[in-house]
Parts: C-alpha cells; structure tokens; sequence
C-alpha cells in the first residue's frame, strides 16, 4: 500500500488551565500524558507543545503559532485543570484541522486540595462554549481519565484526525455522467463542498483523447512487466496488458496533472457501456492496481464511492473495495456450507457482494484476468476482457458509505461483518458476507434510506472510526444508520410484524 496518498497526522498537544488554579497541575500532568503516549505508542503521532500553558488569549496565540511552525495538522485540547473556556476554546477555533478535548481524572484521595484539578467540571464549560462558537472538537466518549487513559484517546483520534485531514486536501477526479439506469449512482455534488472536498467533472471524450495520446509510451513495457508479476498464473488475457498499461498510465498522469493544490485524489470511474467498445477492453483491473496504490477508483462515476473508498482507506491505511450488494445466497448453498459453522448466521444475515473484477489481487484467495461475463451477453468477448475475477479474502469487513440523498442531504451507514471462508461458486470479484440482523438492516437502513447499491468495504472492524469521522464531518447522528441487534427496533419497523 503506497502511503502516499493520504496524511500522516501529527497532533499537537496543548495544555490549559484556569489561572485560580495551580499551574503545575497542568505543566505535570501534560508531561505525564506524553510519557505515557510515548511508552505506549511512540512519538511520530504527537507534538508536546512546550511554549506555555496556556490560561490567556495572549498564550492561545502563542500556542497556535508554535503547533503550526512545529508542522502540527491535528490539535489536541488537554485540560489538566478547570481550565480556561474562552481561551480554551479560541484555540479550538482558530486552528486549521481537526481538534480533540481531554481532561485529567484526579490522581489519589490523598491530594484533593492543592492537587484537585476539577477538569470533570471543565469539560463541562468547554463543550459549552465550542457549541456557542460553532466550533467542531472531536470528544471522546468518556474524556476524562489518567495519563494512560487520555493517551488511548488521542491514538484513537489519530485515523479520525488523519480522515479529517485528507478530506480537506481531497481532489475527485471523475469522467463521463453515469451510465444510462444508474439514477441509483446519483450524486448532488452540494455536500462534497460543505466537506471541503474538491471535484473535477470530466467527459469520457477528454479521457479517451488522453488514453490515444499515450499510445506508444515508452513505459508501457514496464507497467506490463509489473501487471505479469502481479498476476502470475492468474494472466490468462497477456494480449490485453499493454492496452490496460496504456490505461494505467493515463489515469496516473493524469492524476499528476490535475490535482492542482490538492494532495490527495480518489477517482470516479467510467466503464460502460461505450467504454468497451471505444477503448477495446473493460478497466476493471487498472482500477484494482490504483486502489491497492491507495488511489481508490470507484466504478460507474460513482462519486460518493469513491469519497466513501477513499476514507476507508485513510482510516485503514490499507486497500478497500467497492461492491454491489449484490444478490442472496441459494438456500441450499447456506444449508451445504454455511448453517451451524460460523456462528448463528441465519440465511437473511448473509448475501454476497460482487463486482466484475475491481478488487486488489491482494485482497482475493486467487485470481485471474478474465472477460466480464454479463456485458460479454450482448458484445463480442474480446472487447470485455480485463476483470480480475476471485474470491475475496474472508475475515472481518466494515461494510460502509457515505452518500448525498437526491435532495442534496448527507447520510451514511455503517456495519460490521465478515467475509466467510465459503467458495461462491460464482463470477467476478466476489464473497459470501455475514453481517448479523443484515435482513433487517437491509430493509429498514439501507433501502428506507435510499442508498444505492455499492457499497464501500473496509477489511477489520473500523466502525468505531467511521463513526467519528462522519460525524466530525457534519453527518447528524440520525443519519448515521447501523445494524441493530434483535430486540432493538427500526423506527420503521413495523412493531406487529
């Protein structure tokens, strides 16, 4: 996985406190707090800003200046006392990225006078004051502890604080409107701007002239090279590659040319149904590479896809895929293969996921280069050629998404799951999922909320992150779908059902 497409979060930390109270509380207990985050975690993900504690506007401005001169992307609020609101909370406002409050839990019975802190109480105030600022702060969910306590906080805000970060440097690179019947795709691009995202809406023309351009590159031998290694047994279409190389190259160059001041780049995707016919294969397997590069590509100019792979991959820091919630699995498969060995799973909480042939060869128990079997119904096989078709890994999965409703409102879901170890016997980049209560959360999540059908996939359980991130972002809580356990009712269930 290349790193080099998203932030490595550095996270200033800097204590405050309320001048009635001893300033030595603060001074002491922040030391604590680094030593103890050091020991546990390392130093590479924190700043100890020495300047001051700061108890004044004065010292706020003096904090703020020496976080962002020591390259600090992400704040830190540590209250080892009560605390100063105002300042306290100045500072949460004018810093430029993501911000966290902590407070320190008192240490012994025997230091409750001069060593009481009442950062219990100060949280209090704090929280009231960003709300009167409409000033955004990440708290965790219970923000008081010991050193050690605190220390997990902040290491549990380092992949909120880097999504947040790479959100504000993010670039959307997409080519060609949807496919013709993907209203299920639509994207108001509203909401990407209220996330400080960019988008750049390009014609499939434009691509298509990019990709002649490259014809003869120089490289091609080399990206081909690379694509033989990758794909080893598994490259049963050889007379494919140089096209598909040409393709890759385009995109990269691409990429390189047009994120303007931007850092970091997800792409919406054209692939059909033009696609195969102009460009004479399907790109399935260069939007695999690109993804595993930890460039997500997203298919058919899935916009919210590509947003929702590119966090995943962020807070992951490994490569994600993007699948339709595809079809149910056979009865007779479940009672074969599946029933009484994994757990409780009942056939409703299992379906598999698919798409042609997108996913990392690294996240698939084997593959190979094959034709897209649906569009090779209606077109000559030769020019469908270029999905990596295999069964996915099995293991725990976050399934997840972000999305913009057709009326420009934003919403998400999350879930956790697995990928079980149970052949599909079927085509494409495909696995059999189990996500408990999935027939319920299907019905009353996914298809009451209108999401549509693909669907973003986080290898390991990363819910908890997800669930910061998009609402540091602005999603309501309400929007925030997930599986409920039985015995925990959807508001629209039906409570007689």
């Amino acid at each position: 996985m290349n790193l080099n497409n998203m932030p490595k979060t550095k996270i200033g930390i800097v204590a405050v406190s309320r001048d009635c109270f001893p300033e030595s509380l603060s001074v002491n207990r922040r030391k604590a707090l680094v030593e103890a985050y050091t020991k546990k975690y390392g130093a590479d993900d924190i700043y100890e800003c020495p300047v001051c504690i700061v108890e004044s506007e004065i010292q706020m401005v003096e904090a703020l200046e020496d976080i962002k001169k020591a390259g600090c992307d992400s704040l830190c609020v540590y209250l080892g006392n009560f605390g100063p609101e105002i300042s306290e909370t100045l500072l949460a406002k004018h810093f430029d990225g993501p911000v966290m409050f902590c407070a320190a839990a008192e240490e012994s019975g025997n230091s409750l006078m001069d060593g009481r802190g009442d950062a219990y109480c100060g949280m209090l105030n704090a929280s009231y004051n960003l709300k009167l600022r409409n000033t955004k702060a990440y708290i965790p969910e219970y923000p008081v502890g010991t050193a050690e306590d605190c220390a997990d906080m902040i290491h549990e805000f380092v992949p909120i604080a880097r999504a947040v970060v790479a959100l504000n440097n993010l670039k959307i690179i997409s080519f060609g409107p949807r496919p013709l019947n993907f209203l299920a795709c639509n994207a108001p691009i509203k909401q990407l701007y209220n996330m400080n995202v960019e988008i750049e809406e390009n014609s499939e023309l434009d691509l298509f002239e990019a990709f002649n351009k490259h014809e003869g590159d120089e490289r091609i031998p080399g990206v081909v090279a690379d694509m033989e290694k990758e794909l080893g047994a598994g490259n049963k279409k050889p007379e494919i590659l140089a096209k598909l190389a040409q393709y890759e190259l385009t995109l990269l160059d691409w990429v390189k040319e047009h994120k303007g001041y931007r850092k970091y780049v997800a792409i919406a995707g054209k692939c059909w149904p033009a696609f195969q016919t102009q460009f004479g294969f399907v790109p399935c397997y260069v939007n695999s590479r690109l993804t595993a590069q930890g460039i997500p590509v997203s298919c058919e100019v899935d916009i919210y896809g590509a947003l929702s792979e590119f966090i995943g991959t962020v807070v992951s820091q490994d490569a994600v895929t993007l699948l339709d919630i595809n079809n149910s699995v056979p009865a007779d498969l479940y009672e074969e293969d599946i029933k009484g060995k994994y757990g409780t799973y009942t056939l409703k909480d299992t379906f598999m996921g698919f798409h042609c042939g997108n996913t990392a060869s690294c996240k698939l128990t084997a593959h190979e280069m094959k034709y897209q079997k649906i569009m090779a119904r209606s077109l000559p096989i030769e020019v469908t050629n270029g999905t990596l078709e295999g069964d996915i890994v099995p293991g725990d999965i976050t399934f997840f998404r972000l999305q913009s409703t057709a009326d420009a409102q934003i919403r998400a879901y999350i879930a956790h799951g697995e990928v079980l170890p149970v052949a599909t016997r079927s085509f494409g980049a495909i696995g059999i999922f189990a996500i408990p209560e999935m027939g319920r959360f299907y019905r009353h999540v996914l298809i009451e909320g209108n999401f549509p059908h693909h669907g973003a996939v986080a290898f390991g359980h990363f819910g908890k992150t997800l669930y910061e991130v998009f609402k540091y972002i602005g999603v309501p809580v309400e929007e925030i779908g997930y599986n409920q356990p039985a015995g925990v009712r959807y508001p629209t269930e039906n409570p007689f059902a």
